[in-house]
């Protein structure tokens, strides 16, 4: 597990192999990940975007930013958490992720909550 602390929230990111198969354009190895959003901070704050970065063994990065996670943008009191699972797919049996949330305050303030690296692993890869 990985944890990261911007401004009072707290993100920690849970991952695991789901499997792999090949197909006729090549290998896919399917990976999942579980965030737990919470604000252990004085202040309300609501996550508008994500952005990620994915990278694969061979070092290729792929880019991916949108509104919200999985359909939300969960408005976390203090105290209060959010947590979803969603997945990514790979053409190496490893790599990692790391990207950011934006995160907005009711008085209008905004800042990028980081997410550190971690790493997407196929147990039986040899890394």
């Amino acid at each position: 597990m990985t944890r990261s602390e911007t401004e009072g929230i707290c993100v920690e990111v849970k991952t695991r192999y789901v499997g792999g198969r090949a197909l006729p354009e090549g290998a896919r190895f399917v990976f999942a990940y579980t965030i737990r959003i919470s604000n252990t901070g004085d202040a309300p704050a609501q996550l508008c975007r994500r952005h990620w970065f994915i990278t694969d063994a061979h070092g290729g990065v792929r880019e991916v930013e949108g509104e919200g996670v999985v359909g939300s943008q969960p408005l976390l009191h203090p105290g209060e958490s959010f947590e979803y699972t969603s997945g990514c797919v790979l053409e190496t049996p490893h790599g990692a992720m790391h990207g950011s949330y934006t995160m907005f305050r009711p008085n209008g303030a905004c800042f990028e909550a980081l997410v550190d690296a971690f790493v997407l692993a196929d147990p039986q890869a040899i890394v």
